[in-house]
């Protein structure tokens, strides 16, 4: 993946979890996720509209909304309410970021790709790393908790969530990509704010933290992601959390205050050296196990994006 969209991708996926955990703090977090997905779907509609996109139908358009389902909805649901229950945002970072490890074992089960030596020490690094930053939480609690096991769900939703985008959502528009995996996460997100308690803590806080959430997270960052994903495959966007985690607790530290313990530093470190061992074993992005069929859908919707310099950092 090149330098440029690759250090921007990984600044503005990192800056989401302080801002995340900032908007939790003062407002409840289902409602945070459906003014989150509800606004982020209208200004990548409004996007998808005005470049004239097309948008899947029929079997890719239910692959699509699966995938949002995963890598958005329970992605999302699972580590606000680990926000909720106390989760320092880099403890977050730490535990979601091991979806390279967890990607490189979903590839290798769906994708068919070879899980070498290299990679089965690369997992293993990864759940020590996670072991290492859940120690204190852990040893304060007297076991496994509620949060690390929100947390633990988080990364499984993201990994599965881009491993099934990569193989059954190939040549859908990035943008109505996006637009479709919010609106199909907003809607068991606005069942489950319905029944679930609303609290406003903070409100001029609320609003700008929800905002920020919206404008730099749910709709910059997811963009790129999916963007990403699409053009060099999840294995490759996955290397990107070998620093992820770093960034975050840096900007945790800056935003919130949280300076990061012991376990979680020891984490950051053993996390990257899984990310690089994982990282060192790729060649090339995989394909996927089914070359998909040509669509009306699948490229013809918008086709200068290759060309077009601007769709290289796509920012609505």
């Amino acid at each position: 993946m090149p330098l440029r969209p690759a250090a921007l991708l990984a600044f503005v996926f990192a800056l989401g979890y302080p801002i995340s955990a900032l908007a939790v703090s003062a407002m409840s977090p289902m409602a945070v996720l459906v003014f989150r997905f509800a606004l982020a779907a209208l200004i990548l509609g409004i996007w998808s509209w005005a470049r004239g996109v097309r948008w899947p139908t029929g079997r890719l358009l239910g692959h699509v909304m699966i995938a949002g389902l995963l890598s958005q909805g329970l992605q999302f649901s699972c580590q606000y309410l680990a926000y909720l229950h106390g989760a320092p945002a880099v403890l977050g970072a730490v535990i979601v970021s091991m979806n390279p490890v967890a990607t490189a074992l979903l590839a290798a089960v769906s994708l068919g790709e070879r899980l070498s030596a290299r990679r089965m020490l690369a997992l293993l690094l990864g759940v020590i790393a996670v072991l290492a930053a859940c120690a204190q939480r852990l040893a304060t609690v007297g076991g496994i908790d509620v949060v690390v096991v929100l947390l633990v769900v988080s990364l499984l939703a993201i990994s599965s969530g881009g491993v099934y985008q990569q193989r059954f959502c190939r040549g859908v528009d990035f943008r109505a990509n996006a637009t479709l995996q919010n609106l199909s996460a907003l809607v068991p997100i606005s069942i489950l704010a319905a029944i679930m308690p609303l609290h406003v803590t903070n409100g001029h806080l609320a609003l700008g933290a929800v905002l920020a959430v919206v404008l730099l997270n749910a709709t910059l960052c997811m963009t790129l992601y999916v963007r990403a994903i699409d053009r060099y495959g999840a294995a490759s966007v996955a290397m990107l959390f070998a620093v992820i985690p770093a960034i975050a607790g840096v900007l945790s530290w800056l935003i919130l205050g949280q300076r990061p313990d012991i376990g979680i530093a020891v984490g950051l470190v053993v996390g990257a050296a899984a990310c690089w061992l994982n990282a060192g074993t790729r060649s090339a992005a995989p394909a996927p196990a089914t070359p998909p069929r040509p669509t009306a859908e699948s490229n013809r919707s918008d086709p200068s994006d290759r060309r077009d310099p601007a769709a290289e950092y796509p920012c609505p």
